[in-house]
């Protein structure tokens, strides 16, 4: 995400005094409803959904993943980078490529 992405989400938190409101469990909270919008989006059709809708759900989702992230006081790039390293350790390309089996059934 950019710089200028996150300081917006920032400024709008801190501009309403949000923050008193944010802690980590209401932002673990609000990532899990608002991911339940976004398969809601998929619910009984999962070729014809509304692409806006599915926008606006997964901004969402990223908005208060970025908040926690504050609130955390983590690094997204390298949160998910870490995060990254270990998936490429447990599905090299050799094994994983073109599977959908987990891990240790490779």
């Amino acid at each position: 995400m950019r710089q200028e992405t996150i300081d917006r989400i920032r400024k709008f938190t801190e501009d309403r005094d949000w923050d008193q409101f944010h802690a980590p469990v209401h932002l673990a909270k609000s990532i899990v409803i608002e991911a339940a919008e976004l398969l809601e989006c998929f619910q009984w059709d999962n070729e014809k959904f509304d692409e806006e809708h599915v926008k606006e759900e997964l901004a969402d989702v990223m908005v208060y993943c970025q908040n926690l992230a504050d609130k955390l006081g983590v690094d997204p790039d390298e949160i998910i980078n870490k995060k990254m390293d270990q998936n490429e350790a447990k599905y090299p390309v050799d094994k994983a490529k073109g599977k959908a089996d987990k891990y240790n059934k490779l």
